[in-house]
């Protein structure tokens, strides 16, 4: 765990920001310590939330975790894969669709649909490509999505980066457990 930057609790917070993560820190019953170092750049953490709950918005749920979970598993971020485990049971997904999402082969699967496989093989060709070699993939993805579904992923793809980044940056350690553990 990195000690260079500052843990920060709610009351440390701006007043925006503390109102924005009130609700959340309730349901959770914790304050993650992703936002105890973000809270550091308090606006630039806001808007990154924002950004979140557009995505969130912008496509269905199982995208959404699909997503989220993919890149957790492909970076390595068990701080959000797990997060991401037990938002997907919170939603009604079952144990065997999470593992096979986190199995990371979606040719492999038979678990997910169609339009789900094809958005794994966009995420971890893009990811592995850095999006450079992702052309294939994506034309399979987007023909299977209305393009404001289609953009929303890509950009999702790279929200669940940038958290795996501050997350394995920081060396922070998952707030639960798996749900498989």
């Amino acid at each position: 765990m990195s000690t260079a930057i500052p843990r920060l609790e709610m009351d440390q917070l701006p007043q925006d920001l503390a109102e924005y993560l009130g609700p959340r820190v309730k349901r959770l019953g914790y304050l993650g310590e992703l936002f105890k170092c973000a809270g550091n750049a308090p606006d630039v953490i806001l808007q990154f939330m924002h950004f979140t709950d557009s995505l969130k918005e912008a496509l269905p749920d199982r995208l959404t975790e699909l997503g989220a979970l993919t890149v957790a598993g492909y970076m390595q971020n068990d701080y959000e894969r797990n997060q991401h485990e037990r938002l997907s049971v919170k939603l009604g997904f079952s144990k065997e669709w999470i593992a096979a999402v986190n199995a990371l082969k979606p040719n492999e699967v038979a678990t997910l649909s169609e339009v789900e496989r094809a958005a794994q093989r966009y995420a971890l060709a893009a990811l592995q490509t850095r999006g450079l070699g992702a052309d294939a993939e994506f034309a399979a993805l987007s023909a299977q999505l209305p393009p404001s579904q289609a953009m929303a992923f890509v950009m999702l793809i790279g929200r669940y980066v940038t958290h795996a980044l501050v997350v394995n940056t920081l060396h922070l350690r998952p707030p639960v457990p798996s749900i498989f553990e």
